[in-house]
């Protein structure tokens, strides 16, 4: 637990030292002094200022990253497909000596080759924002105990994932995911196998959580960004609606077929009183803190604290908070809940270091993208269509929140608007541009639904992985979770919201 905080306490300063030296190089550069200009000097400036373009790009030579960089992220997604199937023991014992080492690669060379503080800072923050509500959530739900006794049919797994998909709009697809992926292990203890985790991930994971910013992280960027809180209930339940039928109806089936397969191995039948009892409920109230934390965005309330760097404001008071609620949730925890569920901190263990590595090594990914689509070649290009499968291919190997903003900003910037315009934003997702409220739907539908296609694709995949290992679940492999699952089962009903919603628009 200490080695935990203290790391992400690390990282975050290591966010805020990064800050001062650049600031104080840029002053001794841009300025001739300390003292404070008259800001009525400065308004003509800051007017003529505003007319240049968004990213003006310095004559740097290597500003962009080369494609050969990207590959240290191929060999980390590899890595993670085939350690625990062909080398176990090795990658175990050394994914977090391998993640370090080749973010370390990536962020080294953005330092001292392509002299670009300012990319792995800002990657650095959003790692940072990353694990500190993932902690919190993972920890704090460890403390609440539910015990679900009542018989395992098909009809109680799939009402059980309904319900998850629903509450993940309330406290996000991590909350949902945290709190319910032990219930539903013991709700099936006789019969669980690795497609009741599978599908678990798909519905309470991934398309559950599309109803409302809090539901997933790329729709809480875009509220940041501008995009109204009520947006995505209004444009994304008809397809939310289709998706989680669909996966409720093949899941009740195949469950129907093969749920029951164990039942010959239980030798007396087990006599269920259908109650379901609760444990370590005071946990729920930091649940709420933490969910109540998420909105202390300095870009959005101007009160709130803030580092600033780069032109952006880094939040540091929501972590802060965050990371306390991790500590005090489980210092406070109740004893009987925390042994019922098993708890032990290697789930989140394992998602800190392998997500380092992500987020330290998918720079050059996520950057030579999004020049791409910004270039009058990309932007032609650009269309519900290929924003929906575009967004969508990427959110299943790059982390979704981060591709959900540069295909966003990419479709904003073909129609001459930005994502750092709070209004623009605002009017993108009102339809006030070309077809705009249709290309946010294909981003924002993509972003979240394709992340359920590989373990990687959004946070709680990962980590509901881990605990189900941790349960002795033998889970299928990188590989072996899209070719058997992800491909056969999502990617058709993926196909038919697409045909549904943007094929024929």
């Amino acid at each position: 637990m200490k080695k935990i905080i203290a790391s992400c306490v690390l990282l975050w300063a290591l966010t805020t030292i990064t800050y001062f030296p650049t600031a104080t190089a840029q002053g001794k550069e841009n300025t001739p002094s300390f003292t404070s200009p008259d800001i009525s000097e400065l308004t003509p400036l800051l007017v003529s200022l505003s007319d240049l373009p968004a990213d003006p790009v310095p004559d740097i030579p290597h500003a962009h990253a080369p494609v050969w960089l990207v590959f240290p992220f191929v060999i980390l997604l590899l890595m993670i497909a085939t350690g625990p199937l062909f080398y176990e023991h090795f990658w175990h014992h050394n994914y977090p000596k391998i993640a370090v080492m080749l973010a370390a690669i990536v962020v080294l060379y953005y330092f001292f080759v392509l002299h670009n503080v300012h990319q792995p800072v800002h990657a650095l923050a959003e790692y940072v924002q990353f694990i500190a509500l993932l902690a919190s959530l993972y920890i704090a739900s460890g403390g609440i105990l539910i015990r679900v006794d009542k018989r395992s049919t098909p009809f109680a797994n799939v009402s059980l994932l309904l319900i998850g998909a629903l509450i993940s709009n309330l406290i996000g697809t991590t909350g949902a995911s945290m709190l319910l992926i032990r219930p539903f292990i013991r709700l099936n203890k006789n019969n669980i196998q690795p497609y009741h985790i599978i599908f678990f991930i798909f519905m309470v994971s991934n398309v559950g959580g599309s109803l409302t910013p809090i539901g997933d992280p790329p729709l809480f960027l875009g509220f940041l960004k501008g995009v109204p809180f009520f947006w995505t209930l209004e444009h994304n339940w008809p397809a939310w609606l289709i998706a989680l039928g669909f996966l409720a109806i093949m899941f009740y089936f195949l469950d129907k077929k093969f749920g029951r397969a164990n039942d010959e191995e239980i030798s007396e039948p087990e006599i269920h009183s259908n109650k379901i009892s609760l444990i370590g409920s005071k946990n729920f109230l930091w649940l709420l803190v933490v969910i109540c934390s998420v909105f202390l965005d300095p870009n959005v309330l101007e009160w709130v604290p803030a580092i600033h760097y780069d032109g952006q404001k880094f939040s540091f008071l929501r972590e802060i908070i965050m990371l306390s609620v991790a500590y005090l949730s489980f210092r406070f925890a109740d004893k009987e809940a925390i042994n019922g569920n098993e708890f032990n901190f290697e789930p989140i263990r394992e998602v800190a270091f392998i997500f380092i590595g992500i987020f330290g090594t998918m720079m050059p990914a996520l950057e030579l993208v999004g020049e791409f689509a910004k270039s009058p070649e990309g932007a032609a290009l650009i269309t519900h269509n290929t924003l929906y499968w575009g967004t969508g291919a990427l959110s299943g190997v790059l982390d979704n929140a981060p591709t959900y903003l540069n295909f966003l900003a990419a479709a904003m910037a073909s129609q001459g608007a930005s994502i750092s315009n709070v209004a623009e934003v605002r009017n993108f997702a009102l339809d006030l541009y070309d077809e705009s409220s249709f290309e946010l739907m294909a981003i924002s539908l993509a972003s979240v639904f394709f992340g359920a296609m590989t373990y990687i694709g959004n946070g709680p995949n990962f980590m509901v992985k881990s605990i189900a290992e941790q349960s002795g679940i033998k889970m299928p492999s990188f590989f072996g979770y899209i070719i058997r699952f992800s491909i056969p089962i999502l990617l058709p009903i993926l196909f038919v919201v697409w045909l549904v919603f943007f094929a024929f628009v």
